[in-house]
């Protein structure tokens, strides 16, 4: 058996954690899935990691478990009860005890469409009854190299009200060839899934991130918006402009160099990171989120991940609960730079911690935002907890 032990202080009451670490979809769903009570669960969330074929990781699930719902995505990095993992196919079982849900595929995702979109939203919500004294919370998760996240998100927002809006971008490791989530049973490409909870348990909405904006500030001066391509920056080619304001080289930059050097664009009095993906074509930038000709950037500079990772995550509600389980969504590039900078042990420490569950990602959605280089969760309090939206 290649089942991971799970840490007994990392499980949650109102949720169960399953974890393997195995090469072949069929043993790891088997081992991920042992113990689970498929009478007792209203629905699965599957993490899968690079080196498994989603739609393989969909047919056994059909076959262990045949009437249990299963939502999910392919991954960039999983986040299990023994923290950061690369290789670990995870599932978390949510009870009908606590949850109810209901889901629709929005597909094909490119173009998105606002209006259908939120139609879709609202019409999901309107055929979804309503339990007395339950609060409802949106869950996406989208291709995550479908370039339509801001789309996407801001039309959710609008379709579903005052239901808040959380989630991820489906990752594939750093390859960024193909990313899928998963619904019905299969995996899908160019696709959203939108998941509506109900529960009786008390949440809170988690976002962060570790940058704070410097006094260099730069103009997007040419653009392909649609494509997230910026060509021109200040006049000059992106990469050189941008490369010129970091100090280094073009050949120098790397993912390490943008991940701790991250633009930011300014939304009243927050500021969000657009993260850069990577160099183009004649010294153009690839960026991972909403770019547009005439766009201010301010180079952020970092402050230290690990205290802000803690704080983040100390969110303990107005009785001194601390949550029963978060259900997180961390960038990609905040894995690397934690990564590259021989922090993962201590990471990993800090949301095992805080029982922290869920991927890495390549863009996360946060209250109607979609925004990069960010960690968005929502934290779950016991049921004892009070109400917090």
């Amino acid at each position: 058996m290649n089942i991971l032990p799970v840490n007994k202080t990392a499980q949650p009451l109102t949720a169960k954690v399953g974890v393997s670490h195995a090469k072949s979809p069929e043993t790891a769903v088997r081992e991920a899935s042992m113990g689970f009570a498929p009478h007792a669960t209203c629905f699965l969330l599957v993490f899968v990691p690079d080196h498994l074929e989603p739609d393989a990781v969909a047919r056994e699930l059909a076959t262990v478990m045949p009437s249990t719902t299963v939502f999910g995505c392919s991954t960039a990095g999983q986040i299990t009860p023994q923290g950061y993992e690369n290789d670990a196919l995870m599932m978390i079982a949510f009870p009908r005890r606590h949850f109810r849900c209901s889901s629709t595929l929005i597909k094909p995702l490119k173009p998105a469409s606002i209006e259908r979109t939120a139609a879709q939203a609202r019409m999901l919500a309107s055929r979804f009854p309503h339990t007395a004294n339950w609060k409802r919370v949106a869950l996406v998760f989208a291709d995550g190299l479908s370039k339509q996240e801001d789309l996407l998100v801001a039309a959710l927002n609008a379709g579903l009200g005052d239901v808040p809006v959380f989630g991820g971008s489906a990752g594939h490791g750093l390859a960024f060839d193909e990313t899928f989530v998963l619904h019905e049973g299969k995996a899908h490409n160019d696709a959203a899934l939108l998941l509506l909870l109900e529960t009786d348990l008390s949440f809170r909405a988690l976002g962060f991130d570790h940058f704070l904006p410097t006094g260099k500030r730069m103009v997007v001066t040419r653009a392909v918006p649609e494509e997230r391509l910026v060509l021109e920056i200040n006049g000059a080619p992106a990469a050189r402009e941008y490369a010129r304001y970091v100090g280094c080289q073009v050949s120098e930059l790397s993912p390490k160099v943008f991940a701790e050097n991250p633009v930011l664009v300014r939304n009243g009095k927050s500021w969000h990171v657009r993260a850069i993906q990577q160099v183009a074509e004649n010294d153009g930038l690839w960026f991972l989120s909403a770019i547009d000709d005439g766009l201010v950037l301010t180079l952020g500079q970092g402050t230290e991940i690990l205290e802000t990772l803690e704080t983040g995550l100390d969110c303990r509600c107005s009785n001194g609960n601390s949550p029963d389980f978060i259900l997180g969504f961390d960038c990609y590039l905040r894995r690397l730079e934690i990564e590259q900078n021989d922090l993962v042990e201590d990471a990993s420490d800090i949301l095992c911690k805080h029982r922290v569950f869920g991927f890495n990602t390549y863009g996360e959605q946060h209250l109607g935002v979609h925004v990069n280089q960010t960690f968005v969760g929502v934290a779950f309090y016991p049921p004892t907890g009070d109400a917090l939206f």
